[in-house]
Protein backbone atom coordinates (compact mmCIF):
# COMPACT_ATOMS: atom_id res chain seq x y z
CA UNK A 1 0.00 0.00 0.00
CA UNK A 2 1.37 3.69 -0.69
CA UNK A 3 1.21 6.08 1.85
CA UNK A 4 1.64 9.27 -0.04
CA UNK A 5 0.06 12.46 0.88
CA UNK A 6 -2.88 11.81 -1.15
CA UNK A 7 -3.64 8.41 0.49
CA UNK A 8 -2.93 9.90 4.21
CA UNK A 9 -4.63 13.26 3.31
CA UNK A 10 -7.64 10.97 2.33
CA UNK A 11 -7.05 8.80 5.49
CA UNK A 12 -7.30 12.02 7.85
CA UNK A 13 -10.32 13.78 6.25
CA UNK A 14 -12.88 14.66 9.47
CA UNK A 15 -10.14 13.55 11.88
CA UNK A 16 -9.40 10.34 13.81
CA UNK A 17 -11.32 10.32 16.79
CA UNK A 18 -15.12 11.01 17.70
CA UNK A 19 -17.36 10.62 21.01
CA UNK A 20 -18.92 7.69 20.97
CA UNK A 21 -21.98 7.14 23.90
CA UNK A 22 -21.99 4.50 25.97
CA UNK A 23 -25.68 4.55 26.58
CA UNK A 24 -28.41 5.86 24.54
CA UNK A 25 -30.50 9.14 24.26
CA UNK A 26 -33.87 8.26 22.67
CA UNK A 27 -36.57 8.85 25.05
CA UNK A 28 -38.10 11.73 27.17
CA UNK A 29 -36.56 9.53 30.69
CA UNK A 30 -33.04 9.28 28.94
CA UNK A 31 -32.95 12.70 28.54
CA UNK A 32 -33.85 13.28 32.53
CA UNK A 33 -31.25 10.34 33.29
CA UNK A 34 -28.63 12.22 31.42
CA UNK A 35 -28.76 15.65 31.91
CA UNK A 36 -31.27 17.97 34.72
CA UNK A 37 -32.94 17.01 36.71
CA UNK A 38 -31.29 13.43 37.17
CA UNK A 39 -27.59 14.38 36.66
CA UNK A 40 -27.98 16.54 39.96
CA UNK A 41 -27.95 13.19 41.61
CA UNK A 42 -24.04 12.43 40.45
CA UNK A 43 -23.13 15.56 41.29
CA UNK A 44 -24.18 15.99 44.88
CA UNK A 45 -22.46 12.38 45.27
CA UNK A 46 -18.95 13.81 43.61
CA UNK A 47 -19.31 16.71 46.44
CA UNK A 48 -20.14 14.71 49.04
CA UNK A 49 -17.77 12.28 48.51
CA UNK A 50 -14.40 13.27 45.85
CA UNK A 51 -13.99 9.12 45.65
CA UNK A 52 -17.86 8.75 43.82
CA UNK A 53 -16.22 10.83 40.85
CA UNK A 54 -14.85 7.10 39.60
CA UNK A 55 -18.51 5.94 39.87
CA UNK A 56 -20.18 7.85 37.85
CA UNK A 57 -17.99 9.26 35.45
CA UNK A 58 -16.03 8.48 32.58
CA UNK A 59 -12.89 9.72 34.72
CA UNK A 60 -11.48 5.57 34.85
CA UNK A 61 -11.08 5.03 31.57
CA UNK A 62 -9.99 8.29 29.90
CA UNK A 63 -6.27 9.37 29.48
CA UNK A 64 -5.32 13.00 28.46
CA UNK A 65 -2.72 12.55 25.29
CA UNK A 66 -1.19 16.35 26.01
CA UNK A 67 1.24 17.93 23.83
CA UNK A 68 2.96 21.26 23.16
CA UNK A 69 4.17 20.11 20.01
CA UNK A 70 7.66 21.27 20.07
CA UNK A 71 9.09 17.21 19.24
CA UNK A 72 6.64 16.13 16.89
CA UNK A 73 7.89 12.79 16.35
CA UNK A 74 11.29 13.49 14.34
CA UNK A 75 9.26 16.70 12.54
CA UNK A 76 10.68 19.05 15.28
CA UNK A 77 8.80 21.95 16.88
CA UNK A 78 5.94 22.60 14.42
CA UNK A 79 3.21 23.38 17.34
CA UNK A 80 0.35 22.36 18.98
CA UNK A 81 -2.04 22.45 15.99
CA UNK A 82 0.47 20.16 13.88
CA UNK A 83 1.12 18.14 17.18
CA UNK A 84 -3.35 17.14 17.07
CA UNK A 85 -2.59 14.29 14.05
CA UNK A 86 -0.74 12.63 16.02
CA UNK A 87 -2.08 12.84 19.29
CA UNK A 88 -5.07 11.77 17.51
CA UNK A 89 -3.73 8.42 16.08
CA UNK A 90 -2.34 8.17 19.56
CA UNK A 91 -5.98 8.07 20.80
CA UNK A 92 -6.79 5.59 17.94
CA UNK A 93 -4.33 3.40 19.43
CA UNK A 94 -5.22 3.64 23.02
CA UNK A 95 -8.62 2.42 22.42
CA UNK A 96 -7.83 -0.30 19.50
CA UNK A 97 -5.25 -1.76 21.61
CA UNK A 98 -5.72 -0.99 25.25
CA UNK A 99 -9.78 -0.66 24.91
CA UNK A 100 -8.88 2.63 26.70
CA UNK A 101 -10.52 6.12 26.06
CA UNK A 102 -7.94 8.77 25.15
CA UNK A 103 -8.69 12.45 23.79
CA UNK A 104 -6.30 14.79 22.55
CA UNK A 105 -5.18 18.11 24.47
CA UNK A 106 -3.13 20.42 22.29
CA UNK A 107 -1.61 22.93 24.49
CA UNK A 108 -0.68 26.32 23.02
CA UNK A 109 0.84 29.55 24.84
CA UNK A 110 2.48 26.86 26.88
CA UNK A 111 6.15 28.27 25.49
CA UNK A 112 8.28 31.03 27.15
CA UNK A 113 6.24 34.34 27.69
CA UNK A 114 3.23 32.89 26.95
CA UNK A 115 4.19 32.53 23.34
CA UNK A 116 3.09 29.96 20.73
CA UNK A 117 6.31 29.54 19.62
CA UNK A 118 9.22 28.99 21.17
CA UNK A 119 10.94 26.87 24.13
CA UNK A 120 8.63 25.05 26.35
CA UNK A 121 7.67 26.70 29.54
CA UNK A 122 7.43 24.02 31.70
CA UNK A 123 5.70 25.83 34.50
CA UNK A 124 2.78 26.52 31.68
CA UNK A 125 2.75 23.13 31.06
CA UNK A 126 2.64 21.47 34.34
CA UNK A 127 -0.65 24.42 35.71
CA UNK A 128 -2.39 23.79 32.58
CA UNK A 129 -2.68 19.88 32.77
CA UNK A 130 -3.05 20.34 37.00
CA UNK A 131 -5.87 22.57 35.64
CA UNK A 132 -7.82 19.67 33.59
CA UNK A 133 -6.55 16.38 35.42
CA UNK A 134 -10.21 16.24 37.14
CA UNK A 135 -11.33 14.75 33.97
CA UNK A 136 -8.76 12.26 33.31
CA UNK A 137 -7.91 8.93 35.14
CA UNK A 138 -4.40 9.26 33.27
CA UNK A 139 -2.35 11.71 31.35
CA UNK A 140 -0.34 10.60 28.99
CA UNK A 141 2.49 13.05 27.61
CA UNK A 142 3.65 13.16 23.76
CA UNK A 143 5.99 15.21 21.68
CA UNK A 144 7.30 17.71 24.04
CA UNK A 145 10.91 18.63 23.96
CA UNK A 146 14.00 17.65 25.85
CA UNK A 147 14.71 19.09 28.48
CA UNK A 148 11.64 20.28 29.68
CA UNK A 149 9.86 16.83 29.54
CA UNK A 150 11.55 15.49 32.44
CA UNK A 151 10.30 18.82 34.61
CA UNK A 152 7.33 18.34 33.87
CA UNK A 153 6.72 14.54 34.10
CA UNK A 154 8.46 14.16 36.98
CA UNK A 155 6.37 17.71 39.03
CA UNK A 156 3.00 16.06 37.91
CA UNK A 157 4.01 12.38 38.63
CA UNK A 158 4.60 13.93 41.97
CA UNK A 159 1.89 16.40 42.35
CA UNK A 160 -1.10 14.40 40.75
CA UNK A 161 -2.89 11.24 42.32
CA UNK A 162 -3.57 10.00 38.55
CA UNK A 163 -0.70 8.18 36.48
CA UNK A 164 1.87 10.48 34.22
CA UNK A 165 3.46 9.01 31.15
CA UNK A 166 5.44 10.45 28.89
CA UNK A 167 5.37 7.92 26.54
CA UNK A 168 8.78 9.38 24.12
CA UNK A 169 10.56 8.86 27.49
CA UNK A 170 9.42 5.70 28.79
CA UNK A 171 7.34 3.69 25.96
CA UNK A 172 10.65 3.43 23.91
CA UNK A 173 12.27 2.37 27.03
CA UNK A 174 10.15 -0.74 27.94
CA UNK A 175 9.99 -2.18 24.56
CA UNK A 176 13.82 -1.76 24.45
CA UNK A 177 14.75 -3.44 27.28
CA UNK A 178 12.20 -6.35 26.42
CA UNK A 179 14.26 -6.75 23.67
CA UNK A 180 17.61 -6.71 25.26
CA UNK A 181 16.20 -8.61 28.23
CA UNK A 182 15.49 -11.24 25.30
CA UNK A 183 19.07 -10.59 23.66
CA UNK A 184 20.83 -11.82 26.79
CA UNK A 185 18.48 -15.01 27.18
CA UNK A 186 19.96 -15.70 23.49
CA UNK A 187 23.50 -14.81 24.26
CA UNK A 188 23.26 -17.35 27.46
CA UNK A 189 23.94 -13.78 29.70
CA UNK A 190 22.64 -12.18 32.67
CA UNK A 191 21.73 -8.57 32.20
CA UNK A 192 24.63 -8.14 34.91
CA UNK A 193 26.69 -9.19 32.50
CA UNK A 194 26.22 -7.09 29.39
CA UNK A 195 27.98 -4.28 28.21
CA UNK A 196 25.88 -1.62 26.77
CA UNK A 197 26.40 1.33 24.19
CA UNK A 198 24.18 3.98 24.19
CA UNK A 199 24.36 6.83 21.19
CA UNK A 200 21.76 9.24 21.75
CA UNK A 201 21.18 11.26 25.44
CA UNK A 202 17.38 13.07 25.11
CA UNK A 203 14.15 12.07 26.39
CA UNK A 204 14.43 8.34 25.02
CA UNK A 205 18.44 7.29 25.73
CA UNK A 206 18.19 9.07 29.27
CA UNK A 207 15.03 6.44 30.11
CA UNK A 208 16.18 3.52 28.06
CA UNK A 209 19.54 3.87 30.17
CA UNK A 210 17.51 3.96 33.98
CA UNK A 211 15.30 1.06 32.59
CA UNK A 212 18.64 -0.75 31.89
CA UNK A 213 20.17 0.02 35.34
CA UNK A 214 16.53 -1.12 37.12
CA UNK A 215 16.69 -4.17 35.66
CA UNK A 216 20.38 -5.24 36.46
CA UNK A 217 22.45 -3.55 33.73
CA UNK A 218 25.49 -2.51 34.90
CA UNK A 219 27.79 -1.29 32.34
CA UNK A 220 26.63 1.67 30.58
CA UNK A 221 27.99 3.92 28.12
CA UNK A 222 25.89 6.66 26.94
CA UNK A 223 27.13 9.34 24.22
CA UNK A 224 25.97 12.47 23.05
CA UNK A 225 27.04 14.47 20.05
CA UNK A 226 30.09 15.70 21.73
CA UNK A 227 31.16 12.17 22.52
CA UNK A 228 30.86 9.71 25.75
CA UNK A 229 29.55 11.16 28.38
CA UNK A 230 32.27 11.13 31.34
CA UNK A 231 32.71 12.28 34.53
CA UNK A 232 35.25 14.68 33.90
CA UNK A 233 32.73 16.43 31.09
CA UNK A 234 31.99 20.12 32.63
CA UNK A 235 28.69 20.75 29.68
CA UNK A 236 26.23 17.95 31.08
CA UNK A 237 23.40 18.85 32.05
CA UNK A 238 21.36 17.16 35.16
CA UNK A 239 20.02 14.70 33.77
CA UNK A 240 23.20 13.42 31.71
CA UNK A 241 25.36 13.90 34.45
CA UNK A 242 23.68 11.40 36.16
CA UNK A 243 24.79 8.42 34.12
CA UNK A 244 28.32 9.98 33.82
CA UNK A 245 31.09 7.28 33.82
CA UNK A 246 34.50 6.94 33.59
CA UNK A 247 36.00 6.05 30.49
CA UNK A 248 38.84 6.43 28.79
CA UNK A 249 37.00 6.28 25.23
CA UNK A 250 36.21 9.21 24.03
CA UNK A 251 33.83 8.56 21.11
CA UNK A 252 31.10 6.39 19.97
CA UNK A 253 33.50 4.28 17.99
CA UNK A 254 35.96 3.70 21.06
CA UNK A 255 33.16 3.16 23.12
CA UNK A 256 31.68 0.40 20.83
CA UNK A 257 34.50 -1.76 21.19
CA UNK A 258 33.58 -5.09 22.88
CA UNK A 259 30.14 -3.74 23.44
CA UNK A 260 27.29 -6.47 23.48
CA UNK A 261 24.64 -3.92 22.80
CA UNK A 262 24.60 -0.93 20.59
CA UNK A 263 20.98 1.24 21.39
CA UNK A 264 20.97 4.00 19.18
CA UNK A 265 18.02 6.87 19.25
CA UNK A 266 19.94 9.55 17.64
CA UNK A 267 20.91 9.64 14.25
CA UNK A 268 20.94 8.28 10.57
CA UNK A 269 24.11 6.66 9.77
CA UNK A 270 26.62 7.10 12.77
CA UNK A 271 28.00 3.97 12.57
CA UNK A 272 29.67 1.77 10.13
CA UNK A 273 30.53 -1.97 9.45
CA UNK A 274 33.61 -1.76 10.89
CA UNK A 275 32.45 -0.77 13.89
CA UNK A 276 30.02 -3.32 14.65
CA UNK A 277 32.50 -6.08 13.84
CA UNK A 278 34.50 -4.55 16.80
CA UNK A 279 31.59 -5.28 19.08
CA UNK A 280 31.39 -8.78 21.11
CA UNK A 281 31.35 -11.86 19.02
CA UNK A 282 27.72 -12.25 19.39
CA UNK A 283 26.18 -8.45 18.96
CA UNK A 284 22.96 -7.01 19.35
CA UNK A 285 21.96 -3.58 17.36
CA UNK A 286 19.38 -1.58 18.40
CA UNK A 287 19.12 0.90 15.70
CA UNK A 288 16.40 3.07 16.08
CA UNK A 289 16.68 5.96 14.62
CA UNK A 290 13.83 6.81 12.18
CA UNK A 291 13.05 6.59 9.49
CA UNK A 292 16.95 6.28 8.90
CA UNK A 293 18.67 3.57 11.23
CA UNK A 294 22.52 4.37 13.07
CA UNK A 295 23.43 2.01 10.22
CA UNK A 296 21.14 -0.36 8.25
CA UNK A 297 20.66 -3.76 8.58
CA UNK A 298 21.39 -4.85 5.26
CA UNK A 299 25.40 -2.99 6.34
CA UNK A 300 25.20 -4.88 9.55
CA UNK A 301 24.09 -8.26 7.77
CA UNK A 302 27.02 -7.82 5.19
CA UNK A 303 29.52 -6.60 8.09
CA UNK A 304 28.12 -10.02 10.75
CA UNK A 305 28.27 -12.48 7.72
CA UNK A 306 28.86 -16.00 9.21
CA UNK A 307 28.83 -14.47 13.21
CA UNK A 308 24.80 -14.51 15.17
CA UNK A 309 23.72 -11.38 15.78
CA UNK A 310 20.62 -9.57 16.81
CA UNK A 311 19.60 -6.61 14.29
CA UNK A 312 16.53 -4.19 15.63
CA UNK A 313 15.46 -1.11 14.21
CA UNK A 314 12.54 1.33 15.03
CA UNK A 315 10.62 0.48 11.30
CA UNK A 316 8.07 -1.70 10.65
CA UNK A 317 9.09 -3.20 7.24
CA UNK A 318 12.47 -5.53 9.31
CA UNK A 319 12.35 -7.71 11.61
CA UNK A 320 12.25 -7.25 15.65
CA UNK A 321 10.43 -3.54 15.48
CA UNK A 322 10.48 -1.58 18.61
CA UNK A 323 7.21 -0.33 18.42
CA UNK A 324 5.42 2.02 21.18
CA UNK A 325 2.33 0.46 20.71
CA UNK A 326 3.30 -2.65 22.46
CA UNK A 327 3.38 -0.66 25.84
CA UNK A 328 1.24 2.36 26.63
CA UNK A 329 -1.82 0.92 26.03
CA UNK A 330 -1.39 -2.08 28.31
CA UNK A 331 0.70 -0.05 30.71
CA UNK A 332 -2.58 2.32 31.50
CA UNK A 333 -5.05 -0.36 31.28
CA UNK A 334 -3.51 -1.96 33.65
CA UNK A 335 -2.97 0.90 35.77
CA UNK A 336 -6.45 2.41 35.60
CA UNK A 337 -7.61 -0.80 36.15
CA UNK A 338 -6.10 -1.26 39.70
CA UNK A 339 -6.79 3.15 40.21
CA UNK A 340 -3.16 3.42 40.43
CA UNK A 341 -1.52 6.97 41.58
CA UNK A 342 1.54 6.72 39.29
CA UNK A 343 3.29 4.04 36.82
CA UNK A 344 6.32 3.50 38.79
CA UNK A 345 9.87 1.69 37.56
CA UNK A 346 8.45 -1.44 39.22
CA UNK A 347 5.50 -1.40 36.56
CA UNK A 348 7.66 -0.59 33.87
CA UNK A 349 10.30 -3.09 34.23
CA UNK A 350 6.83 -5.47 34.95
CA UNK A 351 5.72 -4.67 31.21
CA UNK A 352 8.89 -5.43 29.48
CA UNK A 353 9.51 -8.66 31.46
CA UNK A 354 5.77 -9.56 30.36
CA UNK A 355 6.77 -8.79 26.56
CA UNK A 356 9.63 -10.87 26.79
CA UNK A 357 8.27 -13.77 27.74
CA UNK A 358 5.41 -13.77 25.58
CA UNK A 359 7.93 -13.28 22.41
CA UNK A 360 9.45 -16.73 24.04
CA UNK A 361 6.03 -18.42 23.56
CA UNK A 362 4.58 -20.13 20.46
CA UNK A 363 2.66 -17.75 18.58
CA UNK A 364 -0.82 -18.54 17.54
CA UNK A 365 -1.92 -19.17 13.82
CA UNK A 366 -3.83 -16.37 13.34
CA UNK A 367 -1.03 -13.41 14.50
CA UNK A 368 1.46 -15.60 12.09
CA UNK A 369 -1.04 -15.08 9.15
CA UNK A 370 -0.82 -11.47 9.62
CA UNK A 371 3.12 -12.03 9.12
CA UNK A 372 3.48 -14.32 6.23
CA UNK A 373 7.02 -13.62 5.14
CA UNK A 374 8.16 -13.97 8.45
CA UNK A 375 9.19 -16.84 10.87
CA UNK A 376 8.16 -15.64 14.30
CA UNK A 377 9.83 -18.15 16.46
CA UNK A 378 11.80 -17.05 19.08
CA UNK A 379 15.37 -16.34 18.04
CA UNK A 380 17.20 -13.47 16.51
CA UNK A 381 14.84 -12.51 14.19
CA UNK A 382 11.91 -12.52 16.71
CA UNK A 383 12.43 -11.11 20.09
CA UNK A 384 9.83 -9.03 20.62
CA UNK A 385 6.15 -9.68 19.95
CA UNK A 386 3.90 -7.94 17.43
CA UNK A 387 1.48 -5.32 17.90
CA UNK A 388 -1.51 -7.57 16.58
CA UNK A 389 -0.64 -10.32 19.01
CA UNK A 390 -4.50 -9.97 20.82
CA UNK A 391 -2.19 -12.02 24.16
CA UNK A 392 -0.90 -8.63 24.62
CA UNK A 393 -3.89 -7.18 26.25
CA UNK A 394 -3.85 -10.00 29.04
CA UNK A 395 -0.07 -10.51 29.86
CA UNK A 396 0.99 -7.12 29.98
CA UNK A 397 -1.88 -5.42 31.31
CA UNK A 398 -2.19 -7.52 34.21
CA UNK A 399 1.59 -7.51 34.62
CA UNK A 400 1.38 -3.93 34.90
CA UNK A 401 -1.53 -4.31 37.49
CA UNK A 402 0.36 -6.72 39.43
CA UNK A 403 3.40 -4.48 40.10
CA UNK A 404 1.04 -2.04 40.82
CA UNK A 405 -0.61 -3.57 43.87
CA UNK A 406 3.11 -5.80 45.30
CA UNK A 407 4.65 -1.98 44.99
CA UNK A 408 1.55 -0.73 47.14
CA UNK A 409 0.60 2.40 44.47
CA UNK A 410 -2.75 0.56 43.44
CA UNK A 411 -6.11 0.87 45.53
CA UNK A 412 -6.57 -1.52 48.52
CA UNK A 413 -8.79 -4.39 47.64
CA UNK A 414 -7.35 -5.53 44.17
CA UNK A 415 -8.12 -9.29 43.59
CA UNK A 416 -5.82 -10.23 41.27
CA UNK A 417 -7.08 -13.48 40.17
CA UNK A 418 -10.22 -11.91 39.49
CA UNK A 419 -8.34 -9.19 37.72
CA UNK A 420 -7.21 -11.56 34.82
CA UNK A 421 -10.15 -13.75 34.70
CA UNK A 422 -11.87 -10.52 33.56
CA UNK A 423 -8.82 -9.42 31.36
CA UNK A 424 -9.37 -12.58 29.44
CA UNK A 425 -12.79 -12.62 29.65
CA UNK A 426 -12.86 -8.76 27.94
CA UNK A 427 -10.43 -9.84 25.31
CA UNK A 428 -12.31 -12.65 23.97
CA UNK A 429 -15.18 -10.31 23.35
CA UNK A 430 -13.62 -7.22 22.02
CA UNK A 431 -13.43 -6.28 18.60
Amino acid sequence: MKYGREEVMSYHKGGKVAVRLPRELKTKDDLCLAYTPGVAHAVKAIAENPENVYACTAKPNLVAVVSDGTAILGLGDLGAAASIPVMEGKAVLFKSFGDVDAWPVPLDHCRVGGASTGKTDPKRVIEAVKALAPQYGGVNLEDIASPACFEIEDTLDRELDIPVFHDDQWGTAVISLSGVMNFAELAGKEMSELKVVMNGAGAAGIRICEMLKAAGVMDVTMCDTKGTIRKDRTDLNPYKAKHAVDTKALTLKEALVGADVFIGVSAANVLTGEDVRKMADFPAVFAMANPDPEIAPDEVKKALAGRKYVMVTGRSDYPNQINNVLGFPYLFRGALDVRARTINKEMKVAAANALAKLARESVPAEVQALYPDERLVFGTDYIIPKAFDRRLFVEVSYAVAEAAVKSGVARPGVDLAAYRKSLEERNATRG
